[in-house]
């Protein structure tokens, strides 16, 4: 298995986290610093990561519901706590994507790497949906301009499922995840979103999941999750 592969089976990053820490020079092989990450290796290779060594572990997967003011990080260096803080799991987790700190709703926390690679990879078009309330009452001509496309500093967004969902309610689906970008698509068609919060995640809904709460998922629901991203 090829060593940043490995490194994501293991659940210390994904696969493109992997690869950055290889590049830092931080992983070791045998006792010597490698930094090919399609270096060969396996269980009894002596791979570690600063010094400690890096074995599999059982793969899990966990569904959050986050609070405001929480970070989708693995670790918060400063007040406000990470969405890690709120899974009772000893497995090495960390957030698949992100989710905005002032954002509300369904985040996945996993220790399987290639799957979160999977997930988030622009690749794959993965597809998340928000429901957002905004400041002004939505028209029509919002929602087409939503669904077309909207172009954005950092180019244009691929044509996304808009709905109406109240007078001052949109629910947005899409499969691309840029820093903030339904807040931004939604001030490009002449509006703004005061709430806003993920619903759904590929083929997993929020639900009635509580805020601040987490379930781990089932087999049949990690395996959805797979068949979402599509072939490999």
């Amino acid at each position: 298995m090829r060593l940043a592969k490995y490194l994501a089976h293991c659940g210390v990053a994904s696969r493109r986290g992997a690869e950055q820490m290889i590049g830092h020079g931080v992983v070791s092989v045998g006792g010597e610093r490698v930094t090919d990450p399609a270096r060969d290796v396996h269980a009894k290779s002596g791979v570690t990561v600063n010094g400690l060594a890096v074995l599999p572990e059982p793969h899990e997967v966990w569904a959050l519901h986050k609070p405001l003011n929480v970070t989708s990080t693995a670790r918060e260096p400063g007040r406000r706590r990470a969405v890690t803080d709120l899974v009772s799991s000893e497995r090495r987790l960390y957030p698949v994507g992100r989710l905005d700190a002032d954002s509300t709703g369904l985040i996945l926390l996993t220790n399987d790497g290639e799957l979160a690679n999977r997930l988030t990879h622009p690749r794959y078009g993965v597809a998340k949906t928000y429901r957002a309330r905004v400041r002004r009452p939505v028209t029509e001509e919002q929602l087409r301009r939503l669904r077309e496309g909207v172009k954005l500093d950092d180019g244009p967004t691929s044509p996304a499922e808009a709905h109406r969902g109240g007078e001052r309610e949109i629910e947005l689906t899409i499969s691309e995840g840029r820093n903030r970008q339904v807040r931004r698509m939604v001030e490009k068609v002449g509006n703004q979103v005061a709430e806003l919060s993920r619903v759904r995640f590929a083929s997993l809904e929020l639900g009635d999941l509580p805020i601040g709460e987490a379930r781990q998922l089932n087999r049949s629901e990690i395996k959805r999750l797979w068949k979402d991203a599509g072939p490999s």
